[in-house]
């Protein structure tokens, strides 16, 4: 019981019951839920969630309107895959080392205020080095002490010694502070019990690191490092707690071991092949690839003199990827909209709507994937994700329409959640 009530302070993000009943106009109405475009309408808020929606019209005296009739209004968006509480990617792979938890918590603070002035009303936080920074900046958010969106996190990463979620390119005589190693495991059993530890203290869902990563030295993207064996221990363990799994993986092998192992979503699948593809439909997985970071990462990487092994890996899964989500969409596998932020600035995750429309989406499945599939796939498809009634009063305002230009979603001019308007 009290899991489902930790739960739904979780969802809620609110410290403060709303009472008011707030009015929203909008010229344009975005329903992803039913794929449409609705003209002047307006929507009722109350308790910070939508009563009714209507034609636009006479409110009654002394309301409270918010009137974005000159705007096309759709619901807050989601990103899948982000690192609130955490240092930004550099050249240094000892970064996370040069900073301490108190200055870690207050980038945390900065990061999660811009990515809801971003329009990005809720989010899946899939790791961070210091455990349980992302938790805690959770909690300060529920709790209205920092602005931010709704969000849930995973603690920590369950990696392998040394592997993908790993701090690493330090010295060998370098001690790595504990809290840093917190989800390095080396066999089921040892999964069983940190994944359980991180349940324990406040993990919404649990991450996997299956296979190494472009950003940590000495790991290959494409190898699988965690066994099909330890990831199914964590699955184990999360459903038995009512929550669930995503991997990070790249390699092909380690894609298709994480979902055989029971995954609800794939990180990257930057290396995936055909039947990884084929499974993932077949088993109704996710796949959460981001599509957008290569780029980024190529263009600063050379600025800043990135590693030689994390520029390998970055052009070994840029095109590959894209190349893989192409095929994904045609397959008609669930895309969701998961971008890595953080390793680019925080507050350009729209930027990847562009790249997915460019390799096989359409404006308005880009739309689907980063509201009621998202939603779906964090599992607060009742709250998140759509303005029908029910859904929290989160919405933003964009000048344009983006089911035909979807890059006018990367300047959100005004931001709603839970009937306040924040922007």
């Amino acid at each position: 019981m009290r899991k489902l009530i930790i739960a739904a302070l979780m969802v809620s993000g609110a410290g403060i019951a709303q009472a008011e009943t707030v009015y929203v106009r909008a010229g344009h109405l975005v329903d992803p839920e039913n794929g449409t475009v609705e003209v002047a309408r307006l929507l009722r808020i109350e308790d910070g969630r939508v009563a009714a929606i209507m034609p636009d019209g006479p409110v009654p005296a002394g309301a409270h309107v918010v009137d974005w009739s000159a705007f096309t209004v759709l619901p807050g968006l989601i990103d899948m895959h982000v690192h609130l509480a955490d240092t930004p990617e550099t050249s240094n792979p000892a970064e996370p080392l040069l900073h301490s938890a108190f200055e870690v918590a207050y980038m945390g603070a900065a990061n999660a205020r811009t990515t809801l002035m971003a329009g990005f009303t809720s989010v899946h936080d899939v790791g961070c080095y210091r455990a349980f920074a992302d938790v805690e900046l959770r909690n300060a958010i529920n709790r209205g002490d920092v602005i931010g969106p709704r969000m849930a996190a995973v603690g920590a990463y369950i990696t392998t010694p040394g592997g993908g979620g790993e701090v690493t390119g330090f010295a060998p005589d370098v001690q790595v502070p504990a809290e840093m190693r917190m989800g390095v495991v080396t066999s089921p059993a040892d999964v069983t019990l940190k994944v359980n530890y991180l349940f324990q203290h406040g993990a919404d869902s649990i991450k996997l690191i299956a296979t190494g990563a472009v950003f940590a030295i000495g790991t290959d993207a494409g190898q699988q490092e965690l066994s099909e064996d330890e990831m199914r221990a964590a699955v184990e363990v999360a459903r038995a707690r009512g929550s669930w799994v995503t991997a990070h993986a790249h390699g092909a092998a380690g894609i298709k071991a994480a979902i055989r192992a029971g995954v609800r979503g794939i990180e990257h699948a930057s290396l995936i092949d055909d039947e990884g593809i084929a499974m993932a439909k077949a088993r109704g997985v996710y796949l959460d690839m981001d599509v957008y970071n290569g780029d980024w990462t190529d263009e600063i990487g050379r600025r800043d003199h990135y590693p030689d092994d994390y520029m390998r890996k970055n052009t070994q899964t840029t095109l590959a990827q894209r190349q893989g989500f192409q095929k994904a969409v045609h397959a008609g596998v669930k895309l969701s909209f998961g971008t890595d932020a953080g390793v680019y600035p925080h507050g350009l995750n729209a930027r990847q709507f562009k790249y997915m429309v460019q390799w096989g989406m359409t404006p308005m499945g880009a739309i689907r994937a980063a509201t009621v599939v998202s939603a779906q796939m964090l599992g607060w498809e009742k709250d998140v994700g759509a303005l029908s009634p029910g859904h929290y009063g989160d919405m933003i305002a964009v000048a344009g329409d983006p089911t035909r230009d979807v890059t006018v979603l990367e300047h959100v001019a005004h931001v709603m959640k839970g009937g306040d308007v924040v922007k």
